[in-house]
């Protein structure tokens, strides 16, 4: 195994860890560690709230309070794991963070949905009070390494460019479809490459 942090990889809205798999194969090609737990969004029911809470536990247990970790969210597990770097002192032990296809500034695609019962798919939408309330504690992330890969061709989070953070290094990936985010061959080597540097 080789000597470096863990990688947390947090999934996105209707899947789960083996959405995954493709990377997963990567890195236990390089024996590098990796943590990806399964949360329950309950079909965008689940809050990122309450997810982000499951997922600190979920750390916790495995990891602890103090020990360095990388983050990397697929698709609203990117959301997931920005909330948990800001609301559970994730910025004091995450070195790097990268999203691919996550909805850092809202998606029209969320905009029609009703805030009950899908509290975590509203939470998506274009300046919903969850993302307006992280874009203020951006600085946390100033000593992070932060990637976001993103496609223009993106329909779940629409149009594609509002998925990048607007702090750290910006990708393009030729991809036209969402879930070929994670798992497209050449899309899974240009982000297996940037997570394992």
């Amino acid at each position: 195994m080789i000597n470096r942090n863990p990688i947390v990889m947090v999934h996105g809205l209707w899947n789960n860890s083996d959405i995954f798999s493709s990377i997963k194969s990567k890195l236990d090609e390089m024996g590098i560690e990796y943590f990806a737990p399964t949360l329950n969004h309950a079909y965008g029911m689940t809050s990122i709230v309450e997810l982000s809470e499951l997922l600190n536990e979920m750390i916790l247990e495995k990891y602890g309070f103090e020990k360095e970790v990388d983050i990397m969210g697929f698709s609203m597990g990117g959301i997931i794991g920005r909330y948990w770097i800001k609301n559970f002192s994730g910025y004091k032990r995450t070195r790097r963070f990268i999203t691919v296809g996550s909805p850092h500034n809202g998606t029209l695609t969320s905009q029609l949905v009703p805030n009950f019962p899908f509290s975590g798919i509203a939470e998506m939408k274009i300046n919903s009070k969850l993302l307006r309330d992280l874009s203020k504690y951006d600085y946390l992330l100033n000593e992070i390494d932060c990637i976001s890969f993103f496609t223009y061709w993106d329909l779940m989070v629409f149009p594609g460019w509002r998925a990048y953070l607007n702090i750290g290094e910006k990708i393009s990936l030729k991809v036209f479809k969402h879930r070929n985010l994670v798992s497209n061959s050449l899309a899974v080597e240009r982000i297996v490459e940037r997570l394992t540097i």
